[in-house]
C-alpha cells in the first residue's frame, strides 16, 4: 500500500492511538483490568438521571425526535443549542456574544485538529508557523494533530514544591518566546494530564502577550469553566475576540455524544464552520439537543458546580489518601497539586526504570495507566529525566478499584527500588 505523506503520518505510532488501543483491547477482552489510563468520565448518578429525563422528553416529542435523528444541522452546529448558550454566557459573564461567535464540532479533539492546522503549519508565505504551548506537560491528544512536522513548541515549567509529597508546575515566562513563526498560543485549564490550573494572573499575562503579538490564545476548557467546572481552586472564565475558548460536553457525562464547543471571533467561527462542512458535512445533534434544556435553564452551571465537581473532588481526596498510606516515606514520590480535572500526575524522582517500563510492568499486573513521557509535545528529545519519571492515572472510576490500582502502583514502585538496591549490593 503506497501512502501519501498524510497517510504515513496518521498511520504511524502515536501516543493517543496507543492509549485508545490499550483501552479498547482491555475492554473487549473482558480481562479484569483496572482501567486508570483513559479520560472516560465517571457515572455521576444525578447527571445520568437528568439526561435520561431529557432524552425521554425528546423521544416523546415528535418534532424534537425528528430534529434529533432526521435532519442535518448546519456546519456551525445545532442552532437552538447555540442560541441558548449565547444567552446563558452573556447573562452570566457579560461577554456580548452572538450566535456567530459559536460553532460546534464532533468532539473537542476534532476542534483542535482544525484550529491547530488553521493557525499552524505552512502559511503559504515561506514560514512554518508553530503552536506555542507555554506549559508542558500537556494533553497527549495534541501531539500528533499537525498535518506537518514540528507543529508544537513547548516550554519547560517551573516546578515549585507545595507540600512534603506535592508540587506544582508554573509558567516560566522568562523562557516563553513568541516569534514571527508563532501562529497561536494554546493552554489547557485545568490541564490534562496534571490537574494543574493556570492561575488568573498567569492567564492575564498570557492574554496580554498574545494580544501584543497579534496571535490568538486558545484555551482548552474541556474540564474547566464555565462547565463542567472540574475545578478545586478558583479560576475566572474569560473571553474576548483574541481568545478561542474550547469547551466540551464529555466530562458532564456525554463522552459518546462527541460534542465540542468553540467560542471565538466571527472570522474564526466562519472558517471553522467551512472546514467542518468539508470534513464532516454536519455536526451531530445528539449532545447539543440533550444539553440544550440544561443550558436554556442555566441548570448546566448549577449541576457542574454542585454535583459534578464535588463528585470528582471526593474521589480525588480518597485517591490521594490511598497514595499517602501506600507510599508514605518509603521512596521518593510526589503528586502534582490536584487542582482540577480527573487525574493524578505522579512523579517518582530518580526512579531506576523509565515511566514506560513502569507502565509495561503495571499492565502485566492488570493495571492500565499512561506513561508520562507522551505528554511533552513540542519539547526536544533531550536528557530531561523528569519526563520519564511521571505517570498519569485517572480516579474517575469505582473508588475501590481505583484504590486497588493505586496500591498496585505503589507496590510496583517499591519493588523496583528494592530490586535496584539488591543489584547495587
Amino acid at each position: 500500500m503506497k501512502l501519501s505523506a498524510f497517510g504515513r503520518k496518521f498511520t504511524a505510532e502515536a501516543g493517543i492511538t496507543s492509549l485508545m488501543d490499550d483501552l479498547g483491547n482491555a475492554l473487549a477482552s473482558g480481562d479484569d483490568m483496572i482501567m486508570m489510563g483513559g479520560g472516560n468520565p465517571g457515572q455521576v448518578p444525578e447527571m445520568q438521571a437528568r439526561l435520561r429525563q431529557v432524552l425521554g422528553d425528546i423521544v416523546d416529542d415528535e418534532d424534537a425526535f425528528r430534529r434529533l435523528v432526521g435532519i442535518y444541522d448546519p456546519p456551525q452546529g445545532e442552532k437552538q443549542f447555540i442560541a441558548a448558550l449565547v444567552e446563558l454566557l452573556n447573562r452570566e459573564y457579560g461577554w456580548d456574544l452572538t450566535p456567530a461567535n459559536i460553532a460546534l464540532t464532533n468532539g473537542s479533539q476534532a476542534a483542535f485538529f482544525m484550529l491547530f492546522n488553521m493557525f499552524g503549519g505552512d502559511d503559504g508565505e515561506g514560514r512554518q508557523r508553530h503552536i506555542l504551548l507555554p506549559l508542558a506537560p500537556e494533553y497527549i491528544g495534541y501531539a500528533d494533530a499537525g498535518l506537518g512536522k514540528d507543529l508544537f513548541h513547548a516550554v519547560k515549567p517551573e516546578i515549585t514544591h507545595t507540600g512534603p509529597h506535592e508540587f506544582k508546575y508554573r509558567v516560566d515566562f522568562d523562557a516563553l518566546e513568541v516569534t514571527e513563526e508563532t501562529g497561536a498560543i494554546c493552554v489547557s485549564r485545568p490541564t490534562n494530564p496534571t490537574g494543574n490550573v493556570v492561575t488568573d494572573e498567569e492567564m492575564a499575562r498570557l492574554e496580554a502577550i498574545a494580544a501584543e503579538r497579534d496571535v490568538p490564545l486558545i484555551v482548552d476548557g474541556a474540564y474547566g469553566t464555565p462547565f463542567p467546572s472540574l475545578l478545586f481552586v478558583d479560576a475566572t472564565p474569560r473571553w474576548n475576540d483574541n481568545i478561542i475558548l474550547c469547551l466540551s460536553l464529555s466530562k458532564l457525562g456525554l463522552p459518546a455524544a462527541r460534542t465540542g464547543i468553540v467560542i471565538a471571533a466571527e472570522p474564526v467561527i466562519k472558517a471553522l464552520s467551512g472546514i467542518n462542512a468539508i470534513m464532516n458535512l454536519a455536526t451531530g445533534s445528539f449532545g447539543a439537543m440533550l444539553a440544550e434544556p440544561l443550558v436554556r435553564s442555566g441548570e448546566i452551571l448549577s449541576l457542574s458546580r454542585d454535583v459534578v465537581c464535588p463528585f470528582y473532588q471526593r474521589k480525588m481526596r480518597k485517591a490521594v489518601a490511598v497514595l499517602e498510606d501506600a507510599l508514605g516515606e518509603r521512596c521518593p514520590w510526589a503528586v502534582h497539586k490536584p487542582e482540577g480535572a480527573m487525574f493524578l500526575w505522579l512523579w517518582f524522582p530518580d526512579l531506576p526504570v523509565s515511566s514506560l517500563a513502569l507502565y509495561e510492568r503495571l499492565k502485566r499486573r492488570g493495571v492500565l495507566v499512561v506513561s508520562g513521557h507522551y505528554f511533552f509535545p513540542g519539547l526536544p528529545e533531550d536528557d530531561w529525566r523528569h519526563r520519564h519519571e511521571c505517570l498519569r492515572v485517572t480516579y474517575s472510576q469505582d473508588d475501590e478499584r481505583v484504590a486497588e490500582g493505586l496500591r498496585a502502583i505503589a507496590d510496583e514502585v517499591l519493588t523496583i527500588w528494592a530490586e535496584a538496591g539488591s543489584a547495587r549490593r
